[in-house]
């Protein structure tokens, strides 16, 4: 039988999705790129939570005292149980209520169950409220910036324009979130929300203080904006007193709140969660929550959240009293100390060199720093390479050139040796750069 062939087919990239041709969507895959080439490389650079604690028997243990809850205290039947872990399940997933009971034990958040929306990392979150508020061409979101590129992707993903709000010394600056906003409804925007991270922000862990997360609430009635939490890093304030959540201040119904398991519970279980309980009026009919309209872009998207992950955290959960604070006391303690060292570490090896500075926060896993010459791509290459160390250059976090000379070092996933020998290796290079 004769065959005719043309070749495998070459697809434009002009013709897939814009989104694809925007430098945002390199960045997630660059340092796993970069530490791939140079194994040996001391890594200041992915905000990985700390692994010195892991242990395989809490994946059994998690999982079996889910399964305990299930039969226990709500009654269910082995095959239930069993049906539960090994078919789909419901799109909003099946640990809402142990989610909205941990929310009200850490964080004073009251939240109905059925206003949860559990998903893969707070990623998915991200995308679906951002494409559940996008309805028109004139449609944008105000965030911070710098900003998490996650944010940045899901954005682009979505096809709302991100406007960005310059940021403060804690973490936000009310005045020009006002201008900006104002600014935008007067060019023709139609400015669906704020997104910020008030808890040791990524990528510059600054934090709001009390009073301006007040502030924050009232700017957002009188303008009618909505904000948009996410609160991957609240567990780990190193102080017995934490700021409260917007959301647990809110009394309008204006923040929509996204977490995440991955640095409390178990990053690799990729569980994360929104609470939107705003209420969505319908044309003809009856209405219903904005997280109703989040699970039906998920049916789509992802289906549902895999059940045995749900499981896992979910037994974590119960296992400590519904309190990651509690969980994460061993690993709190770790970071603490961490940022410390690296903070120290700084000082005695750059403290006193021109035009070299870092930020100070008070927890967190990230520390910004500040050089005379340019932090490109190519740099980080070189560091890798020649020094053997990586960072994460801070232009992949902000949409203007103020991130061109800064460089973000994480601090979670390090033990106190490796500390010193990046910071020496870090130093190195720096010094090489200012000869």
């Amino acid at each position: 039988m004769d065959t005719i062939g043309i070749g495998r087919p070459v697809l434009e990239r002009g013709l897939l999705h814009a989104s694809l041709s925007d430098p945002a969507m390199e960045s997630m895959n660059l340092l796993n790129q970069v530490a791939e080439r140079y194994p040996k490389a001391v890594s200041l650079a992915a905000g990985r939570p700390f692994e010195g604690f892991y242990d395989l028997e809490d994946m059994n243990r998690y999982l079996n005292v889910f399964c305990s809850y299930l039969t226990r205290e709500r009654g269910l039947s082995e095959r239930d149980v069993l049906r539960i872990l090994y078919q789909y399940g419901p799109t909003k997933g099946v640990i809402g209520e142990l989610i909205a009971r941990h929310l009200a034990v850490d964080e004073a958040i009251e939240a109905q169950p059925a206003a949860v929306v559990v998903t893969v990392g707070a990623q998915e979150a991200m995308y679906l409220v951002l494409r559940a508020l996008r309805a028109g061409p004139q449609d944008a979101v105000l965030a911070v910036d710098p900003t998490y590129v996650g944010l940045t992707g899901a954005a682009l993903l979505a096809e709302m324009p991100v406007l960005p709000v310059p940021v403060a010394e804690d973490g936000i600056d009310l005045d020009a979130l006002v201008v900006t906003l104002r600014r935008a409804r007067a060019a023709g925007r139609r400015v669906r929300a704020c997104y910020l991270i008030p808890d040791f922000a990524n990528p510059i862990g600054l934090s709001m203080s009390a009073d301006n997360r007040v502030r924050l609430l009232e700017v957002a009635r009188s303008e009618d904006l909505l904000l948009i939490e996410d609160n991957a890093y609240g567990v780990f304030h190193p102080g017995a007193e934490r700021p409260r959540t917007l959301r647990s201040l809110d009394r309008d119904g204006r923040v929509i709140y996204i977490g995440s398991f991955a640095k409390t519970g178990v990053a690799g279980a990729r569980v994360g969660f929104v609470v939107a309980d705003q209420p969505v009026a319908a044309a003809a009919g009856p209405g219903g929550l904005l997280a109703d309209e989040l699970g039906k872009l998920k049916s789509m998207l992802t289906v549902n959240t895999s059940p045995i992950a749900q499981a896992v955290i979910g037994g974590k959960l119960i296992a400590h009293d519904f309190s990651l604070v509690a969980a994460n006391r061993r690993e709190r303690a770790v970071y603490a100390a961490n940022l410390q060292a690296v903070l120290t570490g700084l000082d005695r090896r750059l403290g006193g060199l021109d035009g070299v500075g870092w930020n100070r926060p008070e927890g967190g896993f990230f520390v910004v720093l500040t050089v005379p010459f340019e932090v490109d791509d190519a740099l980080l290459e070189q560091a890798a390479e020649e020094f053997g160390v990586l960072f994460t250059p801070m232009r992949h976090f902000h949409s203007t050139p103020a991130g061109d000379r800064q460089l973000r070092l994480s601090i979670s996933n390090l033990t106190p040796e490796v500390i010193d020998e990046g910071l020496d290796r870090l130093a190195a290079l720096i010094r090489h750069r200012l000869a």
